[in-house]
Protein backbone atom coordinates (compact mmCIF):
# COMPACT_ATOMS: atom_id res chain seq x y z
CA UNK A 1 0.00 0.00 0.00
CA UNK A 2 1.48 3.56 -0.65
CA UNK A 3 0.89 6.60 1.46
CA UNK A 4 -0.15 9.95 -0.30
CA UNK A 5 2.29 12.29 0.43
CA UNK A 6 0.87 15.79 2.05
CA UNK A 7 2.94 19.03 1.10
CA UNK A 8 4.62 20.53 4.05
CA UNK A 9 2.35 23.77 5.58
CA UNK A 10 5.53 25.57 4.28
CA UNK A 11 5.31 24.27 0.77
CA UNK A 12 1.39 24.96 0.69
CA UNK A 13 1.58 28.57 2.50
CA UNK A 14 4.77 29.26 -0.15
CA UNK A 15 2.33 27.59 -2.87
CA UNK A 16 -0.47 30.03 -1.67
CA UNK A 17 1.66 32.87 -1.22
CA UNK A 18 2.38 32.88 -5.45
CA UNK A 19 -0.95 32.33 -6.52
CA UNK A 20 -1.83 35.62 -4.16
CA UNK A 21 0.63 37.55 -5.72
CA UNK A 22 0.36 36.21 -8.95
CA UNK A 23 -3.37 36.96 -8.80
CA UNK A 24 -1.96 40.77 -7.68
CA UNK A 25 -0.03 41.00 -10.55
CA UNK A 26 -2.88 39.85 -13.23
CA UNK A 27 -5.03 42.31 -11.98
CA UNK A 28 -2.82 45.18 -12.00
CA UNK A 29 -1.28 44.01 -15.83
CA UNK A 30 -5.29 43.63 -16.80
CA UNK A 31 -6.33 46.71 -15.91
CA UNK A 32 -2.58 48.20 -17.49
CA UNK A 33 -3.85 46.97 -21.14
CA UNK A 34 -7.16 47.42 -20.75
CA UNK A 35 -6.74 50.91 -20.11
CA UNK A 36 -3.93 51.38 -23.25
CA UNK A 37 -0.95 51.96 -21.00
CA UNK A 38 0.35 48.59 -22.79
CA UNK A 39 -0.58 48.20 -26.37
CA UNK A 40 -1.47 45.62 -28.77
CA UNK A 41 1.94 44.46 -29.24
CA UNK A 42 4.06 45.49 -26.87
CA UNK A 43 6.40 43.05 -25.40
CA UNK A 44 6.25 41.90 -21.48
CA UNK A 45 9.20 40.79 -20.71
CA UNK A 46 9.32 38.64 -17.31
CA UNK A 47 12.28 40.00 -15.44
CA UNK A 48 10.81 43.83 -16.00
CA UNK A 49 8.18 43.40 -14.50
CA UNK A 50 9.13 40.98 -11.41
CA UNK A 51 11.84 43.87 -10.88
CA UNK A 52 8.95 46.55 -11.73
CA UNK A 53 6.40 44.77 -8.99
CA UNK A 54 9.42 43.33 -6.53
CA UNK A 55 8.79 39.87 -6.94
CA UNK A 56 10.15 36.73 -8.31
CA UNK A 57 9.43 35.84 -11.75
CA UNK A 58 7.02 32.96 -10.90
CA UNK A 59 4.21 34.77 -10.62
CA UNK A 60 4.76 37.27 -13.17
CA UNK A 61 4.98 33.61 -15.39
CA UNK A 62 1.61 32.74 -13.70
CA UNK A 63 0.18 36.03 -13.82
CA UNK A 64 0.70 36.13 -17.95
CA UNK A 65 -0.48 32.60 -17.80
CA UNK A 66 -3.81 33.89 -16.53
CA UNK A 67 -3.54 36.70 -18.91
CA UNK A 68 -3.21 34.27 -22.01
CA UNK A 69 -6.51 32.08 -20.87
CA UNK A 70 -8.05 35.50 -21.11
CA UNK A 71 -6.88 36.88 -24.51
CA UNK A 72 -5.30 39.73 -23.77
CA UNK A 73 -1.56 38.50 -23.82
CA UNK A 74 0.22 35.62 -25.97
CA UNK A 75 2.99 33.88 -25.27
CA UNK A 76 5.41 32.80 -27.85
CA UNK A 77 8.32 30.32 -27.06
CA UNK A 78 10.69 32.66 -28.42
CA UNK A 79 9.66 35.92 -28.38
CA UNK A 80 7.96 35.94 -24.94
CA UNK A 81 4.84 37.24 -24.01
CA UNK A 82 3.37 40.13 -25.68
CA UNK A 83 0.12 41.91 -25.46
CA UNK A 84 -2.94 40.36 -27.86
CA UNK A 85 -3.29 42.39 -31.06
CA UNK A 86 -7.18 43.30 -31.44
CA UNK A 87 -8.23 40.53 -34.09
CA UNK A 88 -11.51 41.23 -36.62
CA UNK A 89 -12.60 37.56 -36.39
CA UNK A 90 -12.30 37.61 -32.68
CA UNK A 91 -14.56 40.91 -32.66
CA UNK A 92 -16.84 39.44 -35.21
CA UNK A 93 -17.46 35.82 -33.64
CA UNK A 94 -17.60 37.58 -30.08
CA UNK A 95 -20.34 40.38 -30.78
CA UNK A 96 -22.12 37.93 -33.36
CA UNK A 97 -22.78 35.48 -30.24
CA UNK A 98 -23.58 38.59 -28.02
CA UNK A 99 -26.50 39.50 -30.66
CA UNK A 100 -27.43 35.70 -30.70
CA UNK A 101 -27.83 35.24 -26.91
CA UNK A 102 -28.40 38.93 -25.27
CA UNK A 103 -31.82 39.33 -26.71
CA UNK A 104 -32.82 35.86 -25.64
CA UNK A 105 -31.96 36.85 -22.01
CA UNK A 106 -33.82 40.10 -22.18
CA UNK A 107 -36.72 38.66 -23.51
CA UNK A 108 -37.12 35.95 -20.85
CA UNK A 109 -36.31 38.51 -18.10
CA UNK A 110 -37.59 41.97 -18.85
CA UNK A 111 -41.14 41.40 -17.30
CA UNK A 112 -39.96 40.27 -14.13
CA UNK A 113 -37.73 43.23 -13.63
CA UNK A 114 -38.59 45.01 -9.97
CA UNK A 115 -39.23 48.67 -8.95
CA UNK A 116 -35.57 47.75 -7.31
CA UNK A 117 -34.24 46.59 -10.09
CA UNK A 118 -34.97 49.46 -12.32
CA UNK A 119 -33.67 52.24 -9.60
CA UNK A 120 -30.66 50.07 -9.42
CA UNK A 121 -30.41 50.62 -13.25
CA UNK A 122 -30.97 53.99 -13.38
CA UNK A 123 -28.22 54.00 -10.62
CA UNK A 124 -25.82 52.47 -13.09
CA UNK A 125 -27.13 55.12 -15.81
CA UNK A 126 -26.40 57.95 -13.79
CA UNK A 127 -22.64 56.63 -12.70
CA UNK A 128 -22.11 55.96 -16.01
CA UNK A 129 -22.89 59.11 -17.13
CA UNK A 130 -20.65 60.68 -14.82
CA UNK A 131 -17.84 58.10 -15.33
CA UNK A 132 -18.07 59.26 -18.90
CA UNK A 133 -17.70 62.97 -18.82
CA UNK A 134 -15.07 62.49 -15.93
CA UNK A 135 -13.18 60.27 -18.79
CA UNK A 136 -12.37 57.58 -16.38
CA UNK A 137 -12.45 54.31 -18.87
CA UNK A 138 -11.15 52.16 -16.22
CA UNK A 139 -15.17 51.79 -15.02
CA UNK A 140 -16.80 51.79 -18.30
CA UNK A 141 -16.50 48.57 -19.10
CA UNK A 142 -17.14 46.91 -15.70
CA UNK A 143 -20.48 49.13 -15.36
CA UNK A 144 -21.70 47.76 -19.23
CA UNK A 145 -21.58 44.50 -17.57
CA UNK A 146 -23.29 45.29 -14.67
CA UNK A 147 -26.00 46.98 -16.64
CA UNK A 148 -26.13 44.38 -18.91
CA UNK A 149 -26.74 41.49 -16.61
CA UNK A 150 -28.46 43.34 -13.87
CA UNK A 151 -30.92 43.80 -17.26
CA UNK A 152 -31.21 39.80 -17.83
CA UNK A 153 -31.24 38.86 -13.88
CA UNK A 154 -34.62 37.05 -14.03
CA UNK A 155 -33.68 35.28 -17.41
CA UNK A 156 -33.90 31.99 -15.89
CA UNK A 157 -31.11 30.72 -17.74
CA UNK A 158 -28.08 30.72 -15.54
CA UNK A 159 -25.92 28.66 -18.41
CA UNK A 160 -26.79 31.10 -20.70
CA UNK A 161 -26.18 33.88 -18.34
CA UNK A 162 -22.64 32.42 -17.82
CA UNK A 163 -21.83 32.51 -21.27
CA UNK A 164 -22.91 36.07 -21.37
CA UNK A 165 -20.72 37.05 -18.62
CA UNK A 166 -17.72 35.49 -19.64
CA UNK A 167 -18.38 37.58 -23.19
CA UNK A 168 -18.66 40.57 -21.73
CA UNK A 169 -15.94 40.65 -19.90
CA UNK A 170 -13.61 39.07 -22.56
CA UNK A 171 -15.66 42.18 -24.46
CA UNK A 172 -14.35 44.65 -21.82
CA UNK A 173 -10.95 46.09 -23.38
CA UNK A 174 -13.24 46.15 -27.13
CA UNK A 175 -16.35 48.48 -25.19
CA UNK A 176 -13.53 50.47 -23.68
CA UNK A 177 -11.54 51.12 -26.94
CA UNK A 178 -15.23 51.25 -28.87
CA UNK A 179 -16.36 54.28 -26.47
CA UNK A 180 -12.88 55.85 -26.03
CA UNK A 181 -11.52 56.12 -29.78
CA UNK A 182 -14.67 56.12 -31.83
CA UNK A 183 -18.05 58.39 -30.92
CA UNK A 184 -19.71 55.42 -29.22
CA UNK A 185 -19.85 56.65 -25.74
CA UNK A 186 -23.61 59.23 -26.48
CA UNK A 187 -24.62 56.75 -28.13
CA UNK A 188 -24.21 53.89 -25.72
CA UNK A 189 -25.82 56.39 -23.10
CA UNK A 190 -28.48 57.19 -25.28
CA UNK A 191 -29.41 53.16 -26.06
CA UNK A 192 -29.08 51.83 -22.81
CA UNK A 193 -31.55 54.76 -20.94
CA UNK A 194 -33.87 53.57 -24.22
CA UNK A 195 -33.36 50.01 -22.87
CA UNK A 196 -34.53 50.88 -19.69
CA UNK A 197 -37.49 52.84 -20.23
CA UNK A 198 -38.76 50.09 -23.38
CA UNK A 199 -38.20 47.25 -20.31
CA UNK A 200 -40.32 49.58 -17.65
CA UNK A 201 -43.02 50.13 -20.30
CA UNK A 202 -43.70 46.88 -21.45
CA UNK A 203 -42.26 47.21 -24.64
CA UNK A 204 -40.15 43.84 -24.19
CA UNK A 205 -40.20 43.13 -27.93
CA UNK A 206 -39.05 46.65 -28.89
CA UNK A 207 -36.09 46.43 -26.24
CA UNK A 208 -34.87 43.30 -27.94
CA UNK A 209 -35.13 44.80 -31.42
CA UNK A 210 -32.90 48.02 -29.66
CA UNK A 211 -30.78 45.64 -27.78
CA UNK A 212 -29.31 43.15 -30.77
CA UNK A 213 -29.30 46.54 -32.97
CA UNK A 214 -27.34 48.41 -30.02
CA UNK A 215 -24.74 45.00 -29.64
CA UNK A 216 -24.22 44.88 -33.57
CA UNK A 217 -23.45 48.58 -33.99
CA UNK A 218 -20.43 48.56 -31.91
CA UNK A 219 -19.46 45.59 -33.03
CA UNK A 220 -19.42 47.24 -36.81
CA UNK A 221 -17.98 50.07 -35.26
CA UNK A 222 -15.07 47.93 -33.55
CA UNK A 223 -14.38 46.36 -37.20
CA UNK A 224 -13.79 49.72 -38.90
CA UNK A 225 -11.75 50.72 -36.28
CA UNK A 226 -9.68 47.88 -36.97
CA UNK A 227 -9.71 47.76 -40.16
CA UNK A 228 -9.00 51.52 -40.26
CA UNK A 229 -5.96 50.85 -38.10
CA UNK A 230 -4.94 47.77 -40.67
CA UNK A 231 -4.70 49.47 -43.29
CA UNK A 232 -2.66 53.05 -41.75
CA UNK A 233 -0.25 50.06 -40.31
CA UNK A 234 0.48 48.47 -44.03
CA UNK A 235 0.82 52.04 -45.36
CA UNK A 236 4.01 52.57 -42.95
Amino acid sequence: MTLETKPSPRTAQKSLQHRTIAAAVAESLRERILDGEFRAGSPLRQDALAGEFGVSRIPVREALMQLEAEGLVKIHPHRGAIVSELSMEEVQELFALRVLLEPRLLEASARQLTAGDYDQLNRILQEYSAELRANHVRRWGELNTQFHMLLYRHAGQPRTSAIVANLLQECDRHTRLQLSLTDGMKRAETEHAALVRLCEAGQVAEACALLRTHIEDVGKSLQTYIETHQRTDAGR
